[in-house]
């Protein structure tokens, strides 16, 4: 079962008693992964500067909290889709909540680290209706999301690596595409709730979906009777922050926290899979291909990150902060393993659904953290259009699943 699809939930009193409890720590795993963090954490201050370190500092506390809390993005909607279970939909809106509650101010303000902060906000046009969609199909086939991909590739998961490779495949080809997805097919123009509406009529405006959502996945669950979610090994008392699983609401306060501070310190909200793109376009740059000359990397600030050392752009920094951030977190909780074998329908479906995921993340402006979490945090109707049209592609997604060896929850199962 892949850590990226579990979902916790707080078990009542009358059967905590019997929920799984967190096997021994991996005590070896977590000091190398410590060493690892500290000496990339040294490498980072000393190209990127204190403030570079910062945020490496916090992309180790996002790989922390997204192991701890099992936060899904993937497992959220296939949960909704194929059973009705909505309590992971349910965190998000929380998450997304206090997340708006957090940037209304430094936004209005101009309040960051790095001059005035820049909202994550996307123009609306064919390239994020199919980069969405897409990237729903994608999720569902590779088992992760973006922010799963990495959490899962530190907790031990070698089979994630796989969905990672299509990953960056995947963006590198957007990125080849640009051109014709925002310039030859139609692009409408960027939504800022917050220009329309101003900042307190953004928030009022985007608190009052939420709660909506909130609502009607409560009725959809009324109605279609979804099955409990399965427990994770958890420990008892105090051990439970390092060793054992999070309640679920804690992971999202703690996200849209660190989402947050990441607009405070950098100016630019938390994103992922623009780093996929680079480290895949200077892998090509070194074989001799010429990816300078595409459209993607005209602009002045990716022309730059393009030409500079990964451990002096911040979205590599707090990417290889999430992975291992997660690898020394499931180190704690004794859940690190290798997985060594992986059949091949499986290798196939993560590599397809990497690619869809990495293609889609291009297209749309973004993935879960950077269209969706982070664009609506910024009063973005993009980051909306996107959530919509992810769960679109989870429909198809669900039904090529299993093509690939992939199972599906059933009203009879818990779901994980």
């Amino acid at each position: 079962m892949s850590v990226t699809e579990n979902v916790p939930r707080t078990p009542p009193a009358s059967d905590r008693s019997t929920a799984p409890q967190a096997p021994p720590a991996r005590v070896g795993v977590a000091v190398i992964g410590l060493l690892l963090a500290a000496a990339l954490g040294l490498a980072v201050h000393a190209v990127g500067g204190p403030r570079m370190a910062v945020l490496y500092g916090i992309g180790l506390t996002f790989g922390v909290v997204l192991f701890h809390s099992r936060f899904g993005f993937t497992s959220a909607w296939r949960q909704l889709v194929a059973v009705g279970q909505g309590a992971a939909l349910r965190a998000h809106m929380v998450m997304l909540g206090v997340a708006c509650l957090l940037f209304a101010p430094l936004l209005a303000t101009g309040t960051s680290l790095a001059g005035a902060p820049q909202p994550t906000v996307a123009p609306i046009g064919v390239s994020l209706l199919v980069g969405a969609f897409v990237f729903g199909v994608g999720m569902q086939l590779g088992g992760a999301c973006a922010s799963g991909t990495l959490f899962a590739v530190g907790s031990g998961q070698t089979s994630i690596l796989i969905t990672l490779a299509g990953f960056i495949a995947g963006s590198v080809l957007g990125a080849w595409h640009f051109t014709f997805w925002t310039h030859d097919v139609p692009t409408g123009p960027a939504v800022s709730l917050a220009q329309t509406l101003g900042y307190a009529g953004a928030l009022a405006v985007s608190l009052l979906v939420m709660a909506l959502v909130y609502a009607l996945t409560l009725l959809i669950a009324r109605r279609r009777r979804p099955p409990e979610i399965e427990q994770p090994p958890r420990a008892r008392g105090l051990a439970r922050v390092i060793r054992g699983s999070w309640p679920l609401w804690v992971g999202a306060v703690a996200l849209a926290v660190l989402n947050a501070l990441t607009l405070f310190v950098s100016g630019k909200p938390w994103g992922i899979t623009s780093a996929f793109v680079l480290w895949g376009s200077k892998l090509l740059a070194a074989v001799g291909v010429d990816v300078s000359r595409w459209a993607y990397w005209s602009t002045p600030d990716r022309a730059a990150a393009l030409h500079a050392s990964v451990l002096a752009d911040r979205t590599s920094v707090m990417d290889f902060g999430i992975v291992l951030g997660a690898l020394v977190a499931s180190a704690a909780s004794g859940t690190f393993v290798l997985h060594r074998r992986v059949p091949w329908k499986l290798a196939l479906g993560a590599l397809l659904g990497g690619i869809l995921m990495g293609y889609g993340a291009r297209l749309a402006y973004g993935c879960n953290i950077g269209a969706y979490f982070s664009g609506i945090a910024s009063f973005s109707l993009h980051g909306w259009i996107w959530g919509l049209l992810a769960i679109a592609g989870t429909y198809v997604g669900l039904a090529l699943r299993p093509f690939f060896g992939l199972t599906n929850p059933k009203p009879t199962d818990s779901v994980c």
